[in-house]
Order: structure tokens, then C-alpha cells, then sequence
């Protein structure tokens, strides 16, 4: 029997029991529906299994505050990534108590956290990582029932200065190919979109 070709070109990264159709389903555990089993936290040692420039779409949901090691996973999906390729990433808000509650959770994220996977990033230290992803935009989930009515100004303060503001997080990035220098002029301050939910 010959083995299955995947010829998908849409990743879903940590999937779980959440597989998709239309996507190639990756997790660290085989199950029903998971089409490549790897560890994400590996990719310093282990590359996925993927072509260089193979990949058009990422979507990653409540994956990135499990891992350790984020930036080796995220060169590596740079790796991967097709030129303008696009990599949705949803992570609870760092000052939220469901980012620092759940003991699975190894990493907070905020605001400014998604811009460490863009190369102009590091132009006070070179850390090894090469990847560089633009993130177009950033979307802060907030409650209707808490926020309703509220200015994005207001909710905008109360991000900064509050906890329990944000439920979620989501950075929509592009694979930049080649790469930018990391250049503080090339810093790139991306939309952010406050959504009621």
C-alpha cells in the first residue's frame, strides 16, 4: 500500500480533537482525523515534515502558550510558509486569568508579543531566530456584556491597564520572503481591532 500524499496546502497547527476539513490536521497525538503527528515544541531539533515554501495558510488556536519553544515553531513555519502566506494565531490575553490559570499554559502573550516572530524586531540582538512574519492585525476579543457601549479608546485603556479585559487574542501575520534586516525602521505597528463578543 502506498503511502498518502497530503496535497493540502492549509496547516492546522495543534488540532486536538478539533480536526478540519480542507486542512492538513497536525498534533503532537494521533487521533481520528490528525493527518501528521509531530511535536511543535521540537522544531529546534525536529523540522516538520513539510517543503520549503509549500504551506498558504496556518491557523493556531489555543496552540502557541503551550509551547516553550515558540520562535524554532515559528521559523520553522516561515520555512514553510509560501511567499505572503498567512498564519492566523489565537492565544488567551496575557492578563487574563485564563492565561495564567490553566498549568498547560507555559508562555503569556500581549499586545506586543506577536511582533518577536518579525525580523526588524531584533535590531538591538541577534538571537538566531530567521523567521519574519508582518502581523497585519491584531484582534482583542472583549465581552459585550462588559464593554458594550464603551469607546475603543476606553476598552483600549482598560487593556492597558486592567486585567480580565480580553478574552482572546488573535494575530493575523504574512510570511515575509526573503526576510527583512532587523532594522528599527522597519517596524511595522500593526491594526488592532477590538471585537465584542
Amino acid at each position: 500500500m502506498a503511502p498518502t500524499v497530503l496535497t493540502m496546502d492549509r496547516l492546522h497547527l495543534g488540532c486536538g480533537r478539533n480536526t478540519l476539513q480542507g486542512w492538513i490536521n497536525l498534533d503532537i497525538i494521533p487521533g481520528e482525523g490528525v493527518d501528521v503527528v509531530a511535536d511543535l515544541d521540537a522544531c529546534a531539533e525536529t523540522p516538520l515534515p513539510f517543503e520549503d515554501d509549500s504551506i498558504e495558510e496556518f491557523l493556531g488556536v489555543h496552540v502557541l502558550e503551550h509551547l516553550h519553544n515558540p520562535l524554532p515553531l515559528m521559523q520553522e513555519l516561515h520555512r514553510i510558509a509560501k511567499p505572503d502566506a498567512r498564519a492566523y494565531i489565537t492565544v488567551p490575553y496575557g492578563s487574563s486569568d485564563d492565561a495564567a490559570e490553566d498549568p498547560t499554559h507555559v508562555r503569556l502573550y500581549y499586545l506586543g508579543s506577536f511582533s518577536y516572530f518579525s525580523q526588524p524586531t531584533y535590531w538591538r540582538a541577534d538571537y538566531g531566530y530567521r523567521g519574519d512574519w508582518l502581523v497585519e492585525k491584531i484582534i482583542l476579543r472583549v465581552s459585550e456584556k462588559r464593554y458594550a457601549g464603551k469607546s475603543a479608546a476606553e476598552i483600549y485603556e482598560e487593556v492597558m491597564h486592567g486585567r480580565n479585559v480580553v478574552v482572546e487574542m488573535t494575530g493575523n501575520l504574512v510570511a515575509v520572503k526573503p526576510a527583512r534586516e532587523p532594522k528599527q525602521e522597519l517596524i511595522h505597528r500593526p491594526q488592532i481591532d477590538i471585537t465584542l463578543v
